[in-house]
């Protein structure tokens, strides 16, 4: 049995349509997870991925030693971590990230924080603030892999001169993680660049 005409075409259009372009974006998106640089800069923006209890994320946690591993090697003279309180939180997630930081050997002259942040759009218009607050032109961007393509996207369409720097033990490693990841970024950033903003 044939479908109607006008069923069909919304069909197409309300679904496959879609679904085809988010296929495309994530193509791109998994691609771009491979795009790395140590290229020398004056800071880290470490996105934040959330913390419990004054503890860092599994997935937070791996992000902090990147970025401390790209002061320690001399590619960063600072970091900067985003990311504030969640909800029942009394100390805020770039203050919790900050104390690991500390503890692995990282000057707090070193070290800002943003406080208020609770989305990477806004994680990136907070350390844009510190950034011109301290004369910082350049940037590594720490996030995970598939974070990085609509990271960038953010981070290039608010005006900061950076470079991606995924952290390479991302918790993300097996098959139902990474799809889900990719499904989540893929959604996003098909909206943002429907849009023209990215929310997340």
């Amino acid at each position: 049995m044939k479908l109607p005409h006008k069923k069909f075409k919304f069909w197409l259009i309300g679904i496959l349509i879609p679904l085809l372009w988010m296929g495309y974006n994530a193509i791109q998106i998994h691609t771009f997870s491979d795009t790395y640089f140590e290229t020398k800069s004056d800071v880290a923006i470490i996105l934040g991925a959330g913390t419990s209890n004054g503890k860092l994320s599994p997935v937070f946690r791996e992000r902090v030693n990147h970025g401390v591993y790209l002061y320690q090697y001399g590619k960063v003279a600072y970091l900067i971590f985003t990311g504030g309180k969640g909800e029942g939180q009394n100390i805020s997630d770039s203050q919790v990230a900050k104390d690991y930081a500390m503890a692995k050997g990282v000057s707090p002259d070193s070290i800002f924080i943003e406080e208020k942040s609770t989305v990477t759009l806004t994680n990136f218009i907070y350390a844009k603030e510190l950034m011109k607050q301290q004369g910082f032109e350049s940037a590594l961007i720490v996030s995970d892999p598939l974070h990085m393509k609509r990271s960038m996207t953010i981070c290039e369409g608010i005006g900061i001169h950076a470079l991606p720097s995924p952290t390479p033990t991302t918790m993300y490693r097996s098959w139902k993680t990474k799809s889900r990841s990719l499904i989540y970024e893929s959604f996003f950033y098909s909206l943002g660049r429907l849009v023209g903003r990215y929310h997340k």
